[in-house]
């Protein structure tokens, strides 16, 4: 295995920067714990205000998207950073779940506007060949950070749940003043047409609906497990700050698999081959979760699931990005992320419905069982790239089209 290429500066950089942003960021899954804990809400309350939460990241990740054109990557990098900083500070001061409710909507509205911004540079910095490496070590950074932010959600979490949002609030200003320092000044350019004249207009991209579509059940199975897993473990008798424990162990793996991801038989895949490969190791996981009890059984699935997490990563956004016209990866990149507020409002939802009516084993089996759904889907629905005959026939068909107005249709 050959030595890889060194990634930009601009990449490293942003990297170091969503580490330490990272180190704080496992407040989110203990927000339905602290409202009913300290606010009394019951369980469904608890489940609408983290839907809320993600109902509200869905206009935050669009607009992600066109701050990042319209007045820069960096400034929206920081912007978002700190609007989470506000409102993680509401949500460890509030007194009432009136407040409380609040700093979570306020939240939502912050916390997607860095994504899109930060996944366009990685995207358009980095070579075509080299981007499922680039979005997979994305991944592994904010696993490293994760590593900490899992001990110490175990640690202060036994003590006082508002001080994760305390916690969380500083390294979200800590990123910020580093992405301030270390990225580039911004030189943003006006949304335009495509290379072919045409707007650009991603709803209207049908490959990138169909990738939107298994990356939206995707990141519901993703949130479920995030959202649920606190409030899972209270119920099997264990202490819900044991959840910490499991996303270290998932966020450890993501970082020592990464030579896994370079592998000859992992880059010889497809991409529709390696997100079915993927589901097959989450469906794994949370089939052991189902079925096992016991501390060290249930960090062996979050190890398993962990797999099926990187190769997913690694894979859809760098597919994302080659889908995108040129100059456009970071609308396509914010549409497609949309769905992530969409599985962040619904699973909270099923998720405590599912633990109140059915318990732990009937929740993790219905996930597993999609997960095996969407592994034979990918198979059939998803593009292998830009540069597949279909892509490039859809491609010539656009570049007939009149020019309409540029922008993103909403």
């Amino acid at each position: 295995m050959s030595r890889p290429e060194p990634l930009p500066r601009t990449v490293r950089l942003l990297l170091l920067a969503r580490v330490v942003n990272r180190l704080g960021a496992f407040s989110l899954p203990f927000l339905t714990a602290l409202i009913s804990t300290d606010h009394g809400a019951s369980l469904t309350a608890a489940g609408l205000v983290s839907a809320a939460f993600g109902l509200a990241t869905i206009p935050s990740r669009l607009a992600g998207g066109h701050l990042a054109d319209r007045i820069g990557r960096r400034t929206t990098i920081v912007l978002g950073l700190c609007g989470c900083a506000v409102a993680q500070l509401a949500i460890a001061a509030s007194a009432s779940l009136t407040w409380a409710v609040a700093g979570a909507v306020l939240l939502g509205l912050a916390f997607e506007l860095y994504e899109p911004p930060s996944q366009a540079i990685i995207g358009e910095s980095v070579p075509e060949q080299h981007r499922v490496r680039a979005f997979s070590l994305f991944s592994a950074a904010l696993a490293a950070g994760g590593m900490g932010a899992g001990l110490l959600a175990a640690l202060l979490g036994r003590w006082d749940l508002r001080w994760l949002f305390v916690t969380d609030a500083a390294t979200c200003l800590a990123c910020a003043l580093l992405i301030h320092l270390a990225l580039p000044r911004d030189r943003p350019e006006p949304p335009g047409p495509d290379q072919h004249g045409t707007a650009v207009r991603p709803l209207r991209d049908r490959a990138l609906l169909s990738v939107l579509a298994t990356g939206t059940a995707y990141a519901l199975i993703n949130q479920q497990t995030v959202i649920t897993l606190p409030l899972a473990l209270a119920r099997q008798g264990l202490p819900a700050a044991d959840a910490g424990l499991l996303f270290t162990a998932a966020a450890a793996t993501t970082v020592l698999a990464q030579p896994l991801i370079r592998l000859p038989c992992a880059t010889r895949l497809t991409t529709p081959v390696a997100l079915a490969v993927a589901h097959l190791l989450l469906a794994a996981g949370l089939t052991g979760y189902a079925l096992t009890r016991t501390l060290p059984a249930l960090l062996a699935s979050a190890a398993v699931e962990s797999l099926g997490d990187l190769l997913v990563m690694g894979r859809i956004y760098a597919l994302v990005t080659d889908l995108a016209p040129a100059g456009a990866s970071g609308r396509y990149l914010a549409v497609f992320g949309t769905g992530w507020g969409i599985a962040a409002t619904l699973a909270p939802l099923l998720g405590t419905q599912l633990l109140a009516h059915a318990g732990t084993t009937a929740l993790w089996s219905a996930m597993a069982a999609f997960c095996l759904l969407l592994a034979a889907l990918h198979l059939r629905v998803t593009p292998e790239s830009a540069r597949s005959p279909q892509r490039r026939a859809s491609r010539e068909r656009r570049s007939t089209e009149p020019v309409a107005a540029p922008g993103l249709e909403h």
